[in-house]
């Protein structure tokens, strides 16, 4: 087999983005809480709504398919940069999973751009070719 077949790509696509869509929404019902938690790691507080906006947008991009790749590529960087702002603390066993645990989304988000959103995407629907006729 070379290729997933579309129900993998789209439960692939649906674990990758529930994370981010239910982070992203519950950042939106504390965002002074969240913007104190992104100070105290030493980011300043106007990345607090790119942040929310790029969970919740890029989340929803990665579940409809759509938009795949950037949005996958982001979503990877995302992944990176906060697993080494949070939770890189050797001496801390929770903040090391959670640590490598971005790493695997980072790793999952990097496959997606690879190989796109699969065949059950708007990406596909909107890149079809209209059938030929005659």
């Amino acid at each position: 087999m070379t290729h997933l077949p579309p129900i993998a790509t789209l439960l692939a696509r649906l674990f990758l983005s529930i994370l981010f869509i239910v982070a992203g929404y519950g950042k939106l019902q504390d965002v002074a809480g969240f913007t104190a938690y992104m100070t105290s790691g030493g980011v300043p507080a106007i990345f607090a709504w790119p942040t929310i906006a790029l969970e919740l947008l890029g989340g929803l991009a990665i579940l409809l398919g759509a938009f795949t790749r950037p949005a996958a590529l982001a979503l990877a960087g995302f992944s990176l940069l906060s697993a080494l702002l949070f939770h890189f603390v050797p001496a801390d066993q929770m903040q090391m999973t959670a640590f490598m645990k971005n790493l695997g989304l980072a790793g999952g988000f990097l496959l997606l751009a690879a190989h796109g959103a699969g065949g059950w995407s708007a990406d596909a629907l909107f890149t079809r070719k209209a059938p030929a006729f005659g």
